[in-house]
């Protein structure tokens, strides 16, 4: 794991990059890779790179170089087939200098072209230069484990694996997207290529860039695809037996490493999967790791703690106070490098430097299970939602939304009339693609309110729903409904805010590599193949990885019904009533109107609902954490607080 930079100039154009460029961006980045930074220079083209070692201790510096040094590479991320690759490769007459993971992309660019990415199985952001072609490649993993971000300055492309890294070189202008906020503010993150900033972009997931001569092109090399209609499946057994096959397969390629491994035990299902079964089938040494809070109702030590003794690991926790949160939460939006509706992240970065400090480099996670599986309330409640559109005046079929969320001490579903209301909302459109997100989307778009009435003007004809209609790949509308509520899932939230704000970017921050086993493409490919019904059986979420998984979990923790990750939202950034200082700066008229971004008298509103704690519904907690989220970006990015001169 490490951080990428680079610079193109024109092929064609007298100038080359300079190294202090190099270094510059690279510096801004070194969180990502503490134990040494490279460079190469060559005509037009610059490559930086910042080392985290994992693979090949010794010998796996950056840039690397194919044998005749035409084609270099500057890498983020695992290859978790190399090996299996290299072999391959030597076998087809191709020489290696290294043991790293990296080399295989050279060897296998000059096998394979531009097609090089669809035999990687790993998690990957990658600048390579041909230099025989005079073209630069970008790519990205298929599911957008690891960033990567690209813009024009000067006539220049610019890319990195952080945006603040971009922000080094001089010529741009910072400018906040007014729609890329308006998108943050609606389903979590911001959709497609967009970034918070105006005129950066964001290499979607599972695509490859290529810069030469005849300019610029992207295509896509996979995504998210589901069958056009529902067919008949194997029986469920046989199904669970492969799934389990192809879970411990994913496991067997991500334990790989010359560095000991580490995983993170939230006490649900997921994590405890990963865990187990390396516990239970492998010899690698496994060293488990939690989070507590003091609040009764995010707290799932007692999961953790029992699934600890029962696998016997070396297990510690880390506690985390509200303070705790409010004191992190500006180090937080520094890395994620957007606004967020949740402070969720922050107890995982405090967690990571928990984990940092405890001599690991490498955590195991258990994220994109929900996304693969059907894990999310949000699935729950599509398919109820559906139910209830069969016979929209039935009070009786809106009852079963009583079910959910458990675990909610202000459940949103305790008032059966408002219920009934916002659940029915929308069910008229339930073959449209954001049909199961309707209800997310309007609770989080709370925050809109609060925007300037100048934004709330230019956004006046904005509709999210348009745009997720339009990421929509042709022939979807085939697809079984639940396949469309996960390709939305896996494109907004997941790749946009699970993986990049609450996964890479808080994980980095404390040089710290997470591995996603669950997210192995080949598991995704094959639950995308199942019947629904296999994924989510009644109201029982994740139906077919339980089925899989019986005997390897203690049935306490595999039969529990799911409890999201959750953290203290605006009651963390309140001590008796008083707003912590620099969010009270923040927050203030002067900062509000300066920042141009919100209106201050609907601010200062809900600021004085939230210290008097009557801001108990999810809309106002997660327009609280957007707005200071949203001034701590504008702060730390666009005005006058930016804390790193850049370079012209």
């Amino acid at each position: 794991m490490c951080g990428i930079a680079g610079i193109l100039y024109p092929p064609s154009g007298p100038s080359q990059p300079r190294r202090e460029e190099l270094e510059a961006m690279i510096g801004a980045i070194r969180h990502r890779g503490p134990d040494g930074t490279g460079f190469h220079i060559e005509g037009p083209v610059g490559l930086a790179h910042a080392r985290l070692s994992i693979i090949d201790l010794a010998g796996g510096a950056q840039p690397m170089h194919n044998e005749t040094q035409d084609i270099w590479v500057t890498f983020n991320g695992e290859i978790f087939n190399y090996i299996e690759l290299r072999q391959e490769l030597e076998r087809k007459g191709h020489s290696f200098y290294t043991h790293s993971d990296t080399e295989v992309i050279v060897h296998l660019y000059e096998e394979h072209g531009d097609a090089f990415v669809e035999h990687l199985n790993g998690q990957f952001a990658i600048g390579l230069w041909d230099r025989r072609n005079l073209r630069l490649v970008l790519a990205r993993d298929r599911v957008g484990i690891r960033p990567l971000f690209y813009t024009r300055a000067g006539g220049r492309l610019l890319f990195a694996s952080e945006i603040k890294a971009l922000f080094r070189i001089g010529g741009q202008d910072r400018r906040v997207d007014t729609t890329a906020l308006a998108q943050v503010f609606s389903v979590w993150s911001t959709i497609g290529d967009r970034t918070i900033f105006d005129g950066v972009k964001s290499l979607p997931p599972g695509h490859v860039m290529t810069v030469d001569a005849r300019g610029a092109r992207t295509r896509c090399y996979w995504d998210w695809s589901f069958p056009l209609a529902e067919i008949d499946a194997r029986p469920e057994e046989e199904c669970a037996e492969q799934l389990k096959a192809l879970l411990l397969d994913s496991l067997r390629l991500q334990v790989r490493a010359d560095v000991p491994v580490g995983a993170y035990l939230s006490g649900g299902l997921d994590s405890s999967v990963i865990t187990s079964l390396i516990r239970n089938r492998t010899d690698t040494p496994l060293r488990s790791f939690s989070l507590t809070f003091e609040d009764a109702e995010f707290d799932e030590s007692s999961f953790q703690q029992s699934l600890a003794n029962h696998l016997g690991t070396e297990h510690s926790s880390l506690r985390v106070t509200r303070a705790d949160i409010a004191k992190a939460f500006p180090r937080m939006v520094w890395h994620a490098e957007s606004p967020v509706v949740r402070t969720a992240p922050t107890p995982l970065m405090l967690l990571s430097e928990h984990v940092r400090q405890s001599g690991y480099k490498v955590v195991l996670t258990g994220e994109g299970a929900d996304e693969v599986f059907g894990g999310y309330d949000l699935f729950k409640e599509a398919k109820i939602r559906r139910f209830m559109a069969r016979s929209p005046q039935s009070a009786w079929r809106g009852r079963i939304l009583e079910r959910l969320y458990p675990y909610l001490a202000n459940s949103p579903v305790a008032g059966r009339a408002f219920t009934q209301r916002f659940f029915s909302d929308g069910i008229d459109q339930r073959d449209e693609p954001w049909f199961a997100h309707g209800p997310r989307i309007r609770t989080t778009q709370r925050a809109l309110q609060f925007l300037h009435p100048d934004l709330q003007a230019r956004l006046a004809s904005w509709s999210p729903y348009d745009e997720l209609r339009a990421e929509m790949p042709a022939g979807s509308d085939r697809w079984p409904a639940m396949g469309r509520d996960q390709y939305v899932e896996a494109h907004t939230l997941m790749s946009g805010y699970l993986l990049s704000s609450q996964g890479d970017r808080v994980a980095m921050a404390n040089s710290i590599e997470g591995r996603v086993p669950f997210l192995d493409h080949r598991l995704i490919e094959f639950a995308n193949a199942l019947p629904p019904h296999y994924k989510l059986r009644g109201l029982t979420e994740k139906h077919i990885l339980k089925r899989a998984v019986r005997g390897e979990v203690p049935e306490l923790i595999r039969t529990r019904t799911k409890q999201p990750y959750r953290a203290p939202d605006s009651a963390s950034f309140f001590h008796d009533g008083r707003l912590v200082d620099y969010a009270a700066e923040l927050l203030s008229p002067e900062r509000i109107d300066g920042a141009g971004l919100f209106d201050a008298g609907a601010v200062a509103k809900l600021v004085a609902k939230c210290a008097a704690g009557r801001a108990i519904g999810f809309g106002d907690n997660m327009a609280f954490v957007g707005i200071l989220s949203a001034m701590l970006v504008h702060d730390q990015f666009v005005g006058r607080h930016v804390p790193e001169p850049v370079l012209q």
